[in-house]
């Protein structure tokens, strides 16, 4: 321990010394958490329309009311020519065009099927199928009304029909900061522990001072917990000041405990900032450790669950995914805060992070090469 206990104060005097990595481990990610719950959406607020009107009746009109009303849309212009529009959407200016028909009023009036035109910019697929699907909403609002005004419904007898109640469990506004915040949390500490922790050892061998260490007699094992510990608590005060942030700041529900999630915290860092240090054991300089780094760091963020859904990639993607820590953390930390979830609620994700991090510290240990 006496031991040990001098290593770590070699460890945080070379991090405190070090002003320029100070902003870098307690203000960015602040500064990052508070820019990318804002970014980092896909709610569709602002679905640019441009509607080409032939038509002009009290049908096209009453339609593009209910566009001009839904605070999906915006409805830029209302023209004439398709070919304007097309202009407009070849410049990136508009989202969709919605085309009305010359005889779309005297179809509805004539109880025969009426046809809408719409064009959508795809170039973004998963945007293009939010934009379809909110303009088929509004569409399929109005033909339902049409539909019940031709069966010679009154409105009382409308609305009598059939009557639904529901609720929006665990994000009852329909938020989208609540959910993609927690993964937020999650990545910003794996950023920090991660690329930290796989610079530490490599640049011990940059500046000369990894051989001193080397002809004492400290145990490998000494000097991996020596370098864990210090990134361990930083990464812990780095996940205090984002969950205040994210519960005083952004004003997100936290149903769950505050120390389970510290205490998944700590095995999900131990496991992060292992593989940080076997990747620094094994390079030679400290830009061969970030690149490696930011490799796998690439990889597990995409494949996480955090900007698209796990069930979405294809099967052999879901199951490399098994290997992804970052995944199970995101669902772990969701699950407790916005869930309010317990420790047998989260036990199999719980033990797999624990696996993964008895490995990567046995290996780090393991290929930690102490040589003069």
């Amino acid at each position: 321990m006496r031991i040990l206990k001098y290593l770590l104060q070699k460890e945080f005097l070379q991090i405190f010394r070090n002003k320029s990595m100070l902003p870098i481990i307690f203000v960015m990610p602040i500064v990052q958490l508070c820019i990318l719950s804002f970014a980092a959406t896909y709610d569709m607020k602002n679905t640019n329309l441009y509607i080409v009107d032939k038509d002009l009746s009290s049908h096209s009109r009453e339609l593009i009311s209910k566009f001009n009303g839904s605070p999906f849309f915006t409805v830029k212009e209302i023209g004439f020519s398709e070919e304007e529009a097309e202009k407009e959407i070849f410049k990136d200016n508009i989202d969709a065009i919605l085309v009305f028909n010359k005889d779309f009023g005297k179809s509805v009036d004539l109880k025969t099927q009426a046809s809408i035109q719409i064009l959508v910019n795809a170039i973004n697929a998963s945007s293009a199928g939010l934009y379809n699907a909110y303009i088929n909403s509004v569409i399929q609002d109005y033909n339902q009304n049409i539909a019940l005004s031709l069966a010679g419904l009154s409105q009382d007898n409308q609305h009598n029909m059939v009557r639904s109640t529901y609720s929006h469990q665990f994000n009852p506004e329909m938020k989208y900061i609540p959910y993609m915040l927690p993964g937020l949390i999650v990545l910003l500490i794996t950023v920090i522990s991660l690329f930290l922790s796989a610079m530490n050892v490599v640049r011990e061998k940059e500046i000369g001072t990894i051989e001193q260490i080397n002809v004492t007699p400290i145990k490998k094992s000494q000097f991996i917990l020596a370098k864990l510990i210090p990134f361990l608590l930083i990464g812990f005060f780095v996940l205090g000041i984002d969950l205040l942030v994210a519960v005083w700041g952004f004003k997100i529900p936290f149903l769950g405990s505050v120390w389970l999630i510290y205490l998944v915290a700590f095995v999900y860092l131990i496991a992060i900032l292992g593989f940080g240090l076997l990747i620094s054991t094994q390079t030679d300089t400290q830009q061969q450790a970030m690149f490696i780094a930011w490799f796998f760091m690439v990889i597990f963020l995409l494949m996480s669950g955090l900007f698209t859904p796990i069930e979405s990639m294809p099967e052999w993607g879901q199951k490399l995914n098994i290997l992804n820590p970052i995944a199970y953390f995101i669902k772990i930390i969701r699950m407790i805060m916005l869930k309010g979830s317990g420790f047998f609620d989260i036990l199999r994700e719980f033990a797999i992070l624990g696996m993964f991090a008895v490995s990567t510290i046995f290996f780090a240990v393991r290929m930690y090469r102490k040589v003069s």
